[in-house]
């Protein structure tokens, strides 16, 4: 009687040591999140788990309206999503990469979206009791779960008798040892080895689909808490999760045995881990589950996509309060294309220059190397990007059209299919031409065109180029260092230029946009300020006199 006194006991103070550290778990998290809210997210990236986040996107992509490869990496969106990725579930960051990378055309849906934003934005305890339950589900590094739901059909059943067979087998060898202990000890440890070793053979085996069937476990027991949470903005999402979510109701039960170390800890997971080993009885209930996954898929898919917009709304909110400051855009179908803002900034410089800017035809931006004309075109692109994703410009006012959005910057050559610089380059631009159509408005962006070739037939060629843009259903941004261009095309283009100042041997750079094309040429001075020789400055100017005197280029001696 004293045994089993005891042994109740020390189960009562073990559950209730885990209820505390729940608890306590919860209490760390809410204090991290609190701090979190507004800050850049602290989450490293590998290569392999960025690749992860793309799946999703490649799944449902569109050709003709998202951010493709070359615009994304240009204008280094992968860097805002990181800024911005303060999701607390694999299917919340998976979705965020997915939108922004999909321009939206819809007044409804930025409604929505920015309905929800600011939702999450002004109710912050009904906003963190949903962060902590989209953390219980947690992230999966280097998997995609959308990937691994999806390719749960491909998946083959497997028989559960020989996990049966080695539970069996360990449990009588057990009971053996009252009747004859020594045969018992050694079938014990037999068993007791096989089955450690044939789960881990199986487990590995199945390891990817095996950790998302656990989320997926998560995700229901997730999907659970925030219904109960019965918070009428997003009724409308939970309602369809619920739904959805009871189609796997018969096997949620018993789920503890599948669902993976909870992510804030949990002492229960420690025994657990051993009867799962011993008794294999996660692989069990994996062989049951895979049926009803392969059967609701869609359902699945549903609450991937529901979670996911939550998710990604809340990091959107928390980008919001990370800005200095931000407008709501005005967007227009109904109009010829154009774009006005002001205080304009780019979301990723500490202590950003602002500019404004109000065009309905396109631009050409000159100015010298790092006076401001890429990063301000990159600030452009990634303001209208955010604008048709999440319904946010970091600047006090934009409004523009709905634009489908494409640049060519940062190219390089192509050693592998060995295409030259220029061969990238004019297939990228390329690519931006056959993109435009008469029903929604390209907006472009372009530096440097055709810095792959020489000078004569640089201007030559970017001049038709850059006009073709101007004469279709496009508005493009164009940073060059070619004034001859503004001359060419100031029938097409508005002129705008960045400019320096060279004062004491410093170069002076403030940033700011300034109407009609540059005029200043402080490249040769720029020689001298970083120390090069008299007799260089003076031939080099000399030189340059000398061409704009006669026309043509003096023959060295």
């Amino acid at each position: 009687m004293e045994y089993i006194v005891f042994i109740v006991l020390v189960f009562a103070a073990f559950v209730a040591k885990s209820i505390y550290d729940k608890k306590a778990s919860v209490k760390k998290l809410i204090v991290k999140l609190e701090r979190q809210w507004g800050e850049v997210p602290e989450q490293e990236y590998t290569t392999e788990a960025l690749q992860s986040l793309t799946y999703y996107y490649r799944s449902t992509k569109d050709a003709s309206k998202d951010i493709d490869d070359i615009t994304w990496n240009d204008i280094d969106m992968e860097q805002i999503f990181m800024l911005m990725n303060n999701t607390g579930s694999a299917m919340g960051e998976e979705y965020l990469y997915s939108l922004l990378r999909k321009l939206t055309f819809s007044e409804e849906e930025l409604l929505e979206r920015n309905r929800l934003i600011e939702f999450f934005q002004n109710n912050k305890e009904q906003r963190q009791k949903i962060q902590v339950a989209l953390n219980g589900m947690g992230k999966i590094r280097n998997i995609s779960v959308y990937e691994y739901i999806n390719a749960l059909n491909n998946l083959k059943e497997r028989n559960s008798l020989p996990h049966y067979i080695m539970a069996v087998g360990l449990l009588a060898s057990i009971a053996l040892f009252a009747i004859n202990p020594a045969l018992a000890g050694v079938l014990t440890i037999v068993f007791f080895i096989n089955n450690i070793v044939q789960y881990y053979r199986i487990k590995g085996q199945i390891d990817a689909y095996f950790t998302v069937c656990a989320y997926v476990i998560r995700l229901l027991n997730g999907i659970k808490v925030i219904s109960k949470l019965e918070i009428p903005e997003i009724k409308r999402y939970t309602d369809q999760l619920a739904l959805a979510g009871k189609k796997f109701e018969q096997f949620k039960r018993g789920s503890k045995i599948v669902t993976s170390k909870n992510p804030v800890g949990d002492m229960s997971d420690i025994v657990l881990d051993y009867f799962r080993m011993l008794f294999h009885i996660d692989l069990i209930k994996f062989n049951s589950m895979l049926k009803c996954f392969k059967k609701n898929k869609d359902a699945l898919n549903h609450m991937y996509e529901n979670i996911g917009i939550i998710d990604s709304m809340i990091a959107a909110a928390s980008f919001r309060t990370m800005l200095d400051y931000y407008c709501i855009p005005v967007l227009k179908k109904d109009r010829t294309p154009f774009m006005e803002a002001t205080q304009l900034y780019h979301p990723m410089i500490e202590n950003p220059v602002t500019n404004s800017i109000q065009v309905d035809k396109c631009v050409l931006i000159t100015g010298s190397n790092a006076s401001g004309k890429s990063t301000f075109i990159k600030t452009l692109a990634i303001n209208a990007i955010l604008s048709q994703t999440i319904y946010t410009s970091a600047s006090k006012t934009y409004s523009g059209s709905y634009f489908q959005i494409a640049s060519s910057m940062a190219l390089q050559d192509n050693i592998f299919s060995k295409e030259s610089y220029y061969i990238v380059e004019i297939k990228s631009l390329k690519r931006i031409l056959d993109l435009i159509n008469k029903d929604t408005p390209t907006l472009c962006f372009v530096d440097e065109v055709l810095r792959g070739t020489n000078t004569l037939e640089r201007i030559a060629a970017s001049s038709q180029i850059l006009m073709n843009f101007a004469k279709s259903n496009a508005v493009c941004f164009a940073a060059t260092h070619d004034v001859e261009l503004t001359h060419i095309l100031e029938n097409y283009y508005t002129n705008y230029h960045f400019q320096e100042r060279i004062v004491d041997d410093n170069v002076l750079f403030d940033y700011k946009l300034l109407k009609g094309r540059a005029i200043s040429k402080n490249a040769i001075k720029l020689l001298g300020v970083m120390g090069y020789s008299k007799e260089i400055i003076e031939s080099a100017s000399e030189s340059a006199n000398n061409f704009l005197q006669e026309g043509t280029w003096k023959i060295l001696q």
